[in-house]
């Protein structure tokens, strides 16, 4: 046993003292090394970088999907002709519309993280001027008319043929003047679109505001509403100006077919910033939008069967593989195949596509640089193994085995690789930050903006510490000084005992191969 470990300490001492005698060999290889981990340390670290960068996107950019009318299964049923326009829009109407408890079932599902929907209907109100670029105006018309009578007063008949010297006649002509004011309504219009009625839009959480959360509408006074059940609403700009209506004020909404009116106390106004080039109205679409919740539509169809609604739901699917499942699963609970499902799944891989080729890129590179490596490394192990024929036939001679011999010449490598990865992993480190400062600096300054700007869209009565869904939580990514992570390292360390023992592979060939009589003789 004590032979055993002295032999096992000799080998270590040999490879020490061979290292330091085989100075210019061990530096080429050192070299090598050292460049192949400093390359593979900002190759990792970028390829690591980019893969959590996927992950965080798709971690906080969930999934999402909506129901939609599918237009396309309807006009393959369509007929032509002058009188098949009745039974189109029959066939049409009978379509059944999507209720508030076909949502709630759709979203009792194990393929969901959960869903939030939009309700909507339309009302009018007498209190309210509308937002539109359509008015009417009364026009005051005037006309005057003139009638002429005449009267002749004097004489007789009998003195008309009597000459000069007759009775005298005389005739009196009176012009009569009537002007009359009549009172007229008159209709100025823009030739293009006009915008609807009041639009009531009741939103089932802050998640489903995603107008808000994307910057399109932004709390410009006031706050958002707090309460999903209260009839608190929130309404554009120009409505208010329009009306003159400040925060804290009641609008009176009516359902023009009953004469049933609601009373909503404002509690903000936004404003809208779509860049919306349609020159067809004055006034942006959401003009006439007001917002609330959604369980205040619901409350308010539930006294009012009159009152038309529509639901727009959007669920929030676990993961990429859940899609077609849960597609075919509302089917199996009854949703009419005039409806399909839309996903965000190509936007998703579409925003992410960069930067997975930046990995790809990096992982390509990495593979290529290793395999050339390997090559190398080998080659130049070879040449060594050929230099050091008489070492090794002398050892082999005094009882040295073939095994501990090719231990001590992976040893050799081994140390060496293990310096040099060392240092490359530290040359490595102060170059790959940064490669990743570049790779990330847009990206962090995008999302803390976004993060920033949603919360103003909400204004101070908004979910300041709630996650957004579409948005990227800047804390999940902002740790770029640490791009050289225990992983990298850990995958540096592998590739250099890959290398090793690749290189090893040439000591093990020749020594197996080697006579040391014959190398002896060579040797004389």
């Amino acid at each position: 046993k004590r032979r055993k470990e002295n032999e096992n300490m000799y080998i270590l001492k040999n490879s020490l003292i061979s290292i330091f005698r085989n100075k210019g060999r061990n530096i080429l290889i050192g070299i090598i090394i050292l460049v192949i981990s400093c390359a593979s340390t900002v190759t990792l670290a970028i390829r690591n970088t980019a893969n959590n960068l996927v992950k965080e996107y798709e971690e906080s950019h969930d999934i999402t999907a909506t129901i939609s009318f599918d237009r396309g299964q309807l006009s393959n049923e369509f007929k032509g002709g002058e009188d098949a326009q009745k039974s189109n829009i029959e066939a049409f109407n009978n379509i059944e519309s999507i209720t508030l408890e076909n949502v709630n079932d759709y979203g009792n599902s194990n393929y969901l993280n959960g869903y939030y929907y939009v309700y909507s209907t339309s009302l009018d109100s007498d209190d309210l001027t509308k937002a539109t670029d359509s008015f009417e105006y009364e026009v005051e018309n005037s006309e005057t008319t003139t009638s002429t009578t005449s009267t002749t007063t004097g004489g007789s008949e009998e003195g008309m043929g009597r000459g000069h010297g007759g009775d005298e006649r005389h005739t009196i002509t009176n012009n009569n003047t009537t002007t009359v004011i009549t009172r007229t309504k008159e209709k100025f219009e823009s030739s293009r679109n006009l915008t609807g009625d009041f639009e009531l839009d009741g939103y089932s959480s802050y998640d489903a505001m995603t107008d808000f959360v994307n910057g399109t509408y932004q709390i410009s006074d006031g706050e958002m509403i707090s309460n999903f059940d209260e009839q608190e609403c929130v309404i554009s700009s120009e409505l208010a100006t329009l009306n003159e209506i400040e925060v804290g004020q009641t609008i009176t909404l009516k359902n023009s077919n009953t004469g049933t009116t609601y009373d909503f106390v404002v509690k903000g106004i936004y404003k809208d910033n779509s860049d919306n080039n349609n020159s067809s109205s004055m006034y942006s679409q959401s003009a006439n939008k007001i917002i609330t919740g959604s369980k205040v539509i619901e409350s308010l169809a539930e006294e009012d069967s009159s009152l038309v609604t529509t639901i727009t739901p959007t669920f929030i699917l676990k993961d990429k593989d859940s899609v077609d499942a849960f597609t075919a699963e509302l089917k199996e609970k009854g949703l009419s195949e005039y409806y399909t499902l839309n996903t965000n799944l190509d936007e998703l891989e579409s925003a992410t596509k960069s930067i997975e080729n930046v990995e790809t890129f990096a992982t390509t590179f990495l593979w290529i640089m290793l395999s050339i490596s390997a090559v190398v490394l080998f080659v130049i192990n070879m040449i060594n193994i050929r230099e050091r024929k008489y070492e090794i036939g002398v050892f082999r001679t005094i009882g040295v085995s073939k095994m501990k011999l090719t231990l001590q010449f992976a040893l050799e490598i081994l140390i060496v690789s293990t310096i040099m990865l060392c240092i490359g992993a530290v040359c490595g480190s102060f170059l790959s930050k940064p490669v990743g400062n570049v790779l990330l600096k847009n990206e962090i300054e995008s999302v803390q903006e976004e993060n920033e700007q949603v919360s103003n869209n909400f204004g101070k009565g908004g979910p300041m510490d709630m996650k957004f869904n579409g948005t990227v939580q800047v804390e999940t990514i902002d740790t770029i000084d640490a791009v050289v992570d225990f992983t990298v390292v850990a995958q540096l360390l592998g590739i250099g005992l890959a290398l090793t023992l690749v290189s090893s592979l040439a000591s093990m060939i020749s020594i197996q191969r080697f006579s040391p009589l014959t190398i002896l003789k060579e040797r004389s």
